[in-house]
């Protein structure tokens, strides 16, 4: 098969990366911690600590639990947001040689279950405010080791007032028992007493079990190779670094949870091995003060997803932010709306680049340049050493034109699902081609489209209607904040178009949505139903939830 994006490829960004400079990600981090010793590495609520603090602190972490009984591929289990604790547990963990394995502090009780029976995790660090979810199921699982922090935990005396706040104004730490379990800062205390052995770690041990599928069915465990994690770092910094200044240290915004895939190897591991700054923001839903935040650095990165923009950008006082300093602005995870994107660029004077990955790909398999002029809607060309085709319902290859679900084969394709081998034979085949699930289009320059999820797809009449298409257009009306489209049952056509919107403007009413849907979408795409709504369901990452949406739906109809 032809590469032809390579000949879009921007200058300076090679056609493949060497997978074998690299063994470990344990190896990057001490490359990274030697060279950008008294760097900032991680800025939260105002106290930051250097990749040499960041060095020691994890080293302690990592030989406090391997007192635990941790052994080389142990699973280890983080649930907590964005603070600094959660880089010094995971790079003492993966350096002990243990596995990853994150998990969303917003789970239910049912959910942590599932996750922490199917890892088989035996050690746990979590969050004060949500340890009572852990406490109604830990007996139900295999963990032993159990370790609580807090919000205030590395804030120094700030802490102290954060964690009064907390717990006892606001009152967001539920009462909880964990029998046997011990402080973050007793653990980190006990294993500056020790030695941090560093076991021999290879392409082909697994650092995450990165939990994946959960709102389509049982969620399952990508199986992601230190090879898998390293080769998607050595990718995506072979695109950055052509177009990164040089003159100053790189400080990227995290507010996207590092539990999260995207933020995980985009900010936390790719920005590490420039010697950037993350600046950890715990909080983003709450807007007025995320923007404050922002007044307070020269930030030169951001990523994020659609609705974490467009709430910025609907957020007073965002425009009043300096971004004379940033350099790049990348968005995934969802698809980014065009209204969305050409409004950031007025705002920021950067164009918001897209890029398209799964949990799955570890997670980048494709993004545009960073010298884009205009967002173009497009996802982008592969990422190096990644191949990319198309294939119809039959499963044969198309070419430039038709749409087909996008397969991805390369270095950063996941192992397999966790003791799944049945699900993983579903989606990789013989020759390593990771079937998406994703429908999308290539042009002749190598640029891919997404068209849609195959399964959101919307047959009305026999035509195809993909949901993207529409609220792209409903996006671009002023009175719109929010928007999501699905399918509903219908009579005469199969099924019909229905879109759910949350107004910016009280005034929008229907027929506004319906009269500029039709000057821009073909007859059948139009919907037919037009609702609006306080708030759309989404993930704990800002995608919306179509097939939440898609229950509620019925329910308030029947």
């Amino acid at each position: 098969m032809e590469k032809i994006w390579l000949k879009s490829y921007p200058e300076g960004v090679p056609a493949e990366i060497d997978i074998n400079e690299y063994q470990s990600l344990a190896q990057l981090f001490d490359e990274a911690a030697a060279k950008f010793t008294n760097q900032r590495a991680y800025t939260c609520m105002g106290k930051s600590i250097t990749f040499g603090e960041l060095d020691e602190m994890s080293a302690a972490f990592g030989a406090f639990l391997q007192s635990q009984g941790l052994t080389k591929g142990g699973r280890v289990a983080l649930m907590m947001p964005n603070v600094l604790q959660y880089p010094v547990c995971l790079f003492g963990i993966l350096r002990a040689g243990g596995t990853v394995v994150n998990v969303n502090p917003l789970y239910t009780p049912r959910e942590l279950e599932h996750q922490l029976k199917d890892s088989g995790a035996e050690t746990i660090v979590v969050i004060e405010n949500f340890a009572h979810v852990l406490q109604e199921v830990i007996a139900g699982t295999p963990v032993k080791n159990v370790i609580v922090t807090s919000l205030g935990d590395m804030l120094g005396l700030k802490g102290v007032l954060v964690n009064l706040v907390v717990r006892h104004v606001k009152k967001m730490v539920p009462p909880f028992v964990l029998p046997g379990s011990i402080t973050f800062s007793k653990a980190l205390e006990e294993g500056r007493g020790r030695t941090l052995q560093k076991p021999p770690i290879t392409h082909e041990d697994i650092a995450f079990l990165q939990y994946t599928g959960g709102t389509t069915g049982v969620a399952k465990g990508a199986m992601l190779l230190h090879r898998n994690i390293v080769a998607n770092l050595l990718q995506s910094r072979a695109w950055l670094r052509p177009f990164l200044k040089t003159d100053s240290q790189q400080i990227i915004i995290t507010a996207l949870p590092l539990y999260h895939i995207f933020s995980l190897t985009a900010n936390c591991l790719v920005y590490m091995t420039l010697g950037a700054e993350n600046v950890l923001i715990t909080n983003p839903r709450d807007m007025p003060g995320f923007v404050e935040e922002l007044k307070k650095h020269k930030f030169t990165a951001f990523t994020g997803v659609n609705t974490l923009f467009n709430g910025l950008l609907n957020t007073p006082g965002f425009d009043t932010v300096d971004f004379s300093h940033l350099q790049m602005t990348l968005g995934g995870g969802a698809a980014v709306q065009r209204a969305v994107a050409e409004r950031w660029k007025t705002t920021t004077g950067v164009t918001l680049i897209e890029a398209y990955g799964l949990t799955e790909t570890s997670p980048g398999a494709t993004t545009n340049p960073l010298d884009l002029k205009e967002y173009n809607g497009s996802i982008g060309l592969p990422l190096p050493s990644t191949e990319v085709i198309l294939r119809d319902d039959a499963g044969q290859e198309v070419g430039i034109g038709p749409p087909g679900e996008i397969c991805i084969r390369g270095p950063q394709v996941m192992k397999g699902y966790w003791n799944k081998p049945e699900e993983t034979a579903k989606v990789i085949d013989k020759d390593g081609w990771l079937a998406s699930g994703d429908v999308g289009v290539m042009d002749d320059k190598g640029f891919f489209k997404i068209v849609d999820r195959k399964k959101d797809m919307i047959l009305v009449s026999g035509f195809n209607v993909y949901p993207n298409e529409i609220e792209a257009v409903v996006a671009m009306l002023p009175g719109v904040l929010e928007c999501a489209v699905i399918g509903v049952a219908d009579d005469k056509t199969g099924e019909a178009v229905k879109v759910c919107i949350v107004k910016k403007d009280p005034n929008l009413t229907e027929a506004d949505v319906l009269a500029h849907c039709r000057l821009q979408l073909t007859g059948y795409k139009v919907p037919r139903y037009v609702a609006f709504r306080t708030e759309l369901p989404k993930t704990n990452v800002g995608k919306i939830l179509r097939r939440e949406l898609r229950e509620r739906e019925k329910k308030l109809t029947a």
